[in-house]
């Protein structure tokens, strides 16, 4: 484990976390899962992958976030990249705000990513320089007023990017990576999700492949500072008044 660069991926074991951690894997990586409840499916993943090992926390939790990073920079000696994959997904309304669905996406979505971001520019050790990936929404750019609670706690983690770009040391880069429709979210079945996910401007599937493809290219590859990577077949250039979700049962 010791001579290759590690990433930690936060909502590694299932989805787009656990196409993130194959593709840094595939590339000669230690690979750090971390999940909450998923502990089945990351000790899985874990197991088919050459260099990997899962870690636990609830990332409502900050203090535990917090302790998971520390405790990983201590002992990691090239770790070269923090990808922040997990999220809560609730529906709220846009008319009537749900506190309890804000205050979960604000701790989980925005709170801990950012703190965590911190925790590590200020810890971890890598001779190569350091990557910060945050992972947000294509919809900040398309916006529509569907999963409230949701879309404002990732306007909020994506204003962290420019400033934690501004401020770290040189060598260390801040992105966001921002993903349109790709897996089946919400309640839909495969066949909304098969004609919602074409709802973009080259009317095609994006695969959590793709993602994956996006933050090993952010990872180790030469784009400044500050910057948002949009993996989307073109979705955020489009003016959509809802969630494709919604669009595709023509609600």
């Amino acid at each position: 484990m010791s001579s290759r660069p590690a990433v930690l991926v936060t909502g590694g074991a299932r989805r787009i976390g656990a196409a993130i951690c194959r593709r840094f894997a595939d590339g000669g990586w230690h690979v750090v899962v971390h999940c909450n409840s998923s502990t089945a499916e990351a000790e899985a993943l874990v197991a088919k992958l050459p260099s990997a090992e899962v870690v636990g926390c609830d990332l409502a939790d900050l203090d535990a976030a917090r302790a998971m990073i520390a405790g990983l920079a201590e002992r990691l000696d090239d770790w070269r990249a923090l990808v922040n994959s997990a999220s809560v997904f609730a529906a709220d309304d846009v008319r009537a705000l749900d506190p309890e669905i804000l205050a979960e996406a604000m701790r989980v979505n925005a709170r801990a990513p950012a703190a965590m971001a911190q925790d590590y520019l200020r810890l971890a050790r890598s001779p190569a320089g350091r990557r910060v990936i945050q992972l947000t929404d294509q919809k900040l750019a398309n916006p529509n007023p569907d999963f409230f609670s949701y879309t404002m706690s990732k306007h909020a983690l994506a204003g962290t990017v420019p400033m934690m770009a501004m401020a770290a040391a040189e060598g260390d880069r801040v992105y966001a990576l921002a993903p349109g429709a790709i897996l089946a979210s919400h309640d839909q079945d495969p066949d909304e999700a098969e004609a919602s996910h074409r709802m973009n401007l080259l009317g095609r599937r994006t695969g959590a492949d793709e993602v994956a493809d996006a933050a090993w290219f952010l990872a180790t590859g030469p784009l400044a500072t500050g910057q948002t990577l949009y993996v989307d077949s073109g979705q955020h250039l489009l003016d959509q008044p809802r969630d494709v979700i919604f669009l595709a049962r023509g609600e």
